[in-house]
């Protein structure tokens, strides 16, 4: 669910965000026919910050300001990870094989965790946004 709530609002808020959850997610209706209800629509999201350095100061700022959740390459624990594929994950790949994977170089992936409140963790989300130049 808090995943959903971000993703929303980071949509309202006109930030590049993807998350099946959305109706604007290509595979929206594919994710809603094929998901059980219960479980919605997962906690993965990703942020486009627009360029690495963008997206390494956003993860930077919301672990070491914010105390937001942690940089990983593994997205599975129960506090909030996060990762660019591009220097990460995928940092072997050349800038034309990522752009064939559709991995833009300031896309952020984000597992979002249980720890805090929702509102908690937005407002540290809403935080280093601006501080970054993500948000106006």
């Amino acid at each position: 669910r808090r995943a959903q709530v971000f993703a929303e609002r980071l949509q309202k808020a006109g930030i590049g965000v993807c998350y099946p959850g959305l109706e604007s997610h290509a595979n929206h209706e594919l994710f809603k026919r094929i998901g059980r209800p219960e479980y919605g629509f997962g906690g993965l999201l990703t942020i486009d910050a627009g360029t690495n350095s963008r997206a390494e100061a956003l993860m930077d700022d919301l672990q070491n300001t914010e105390g937001f959740g942690f940089m990983a390459v593994s997205l599975g624990y129960f506090d909030t990870l996060m990762s660019c594929s591009a220097s990460s994950t995928s940092s072997e790949m050349n800038g034309d094989a990522l752009r064939d994977a559709g991995i833009a170089p300031g896309l952020l992936r984000m597992s979002v965790g249980f720890t805090g409140s929702l509102e908690q963790r937005w407002q540290q989300l809403e935080r280093a946004l601006d501080r970054v130049g993500l948000r106006s």
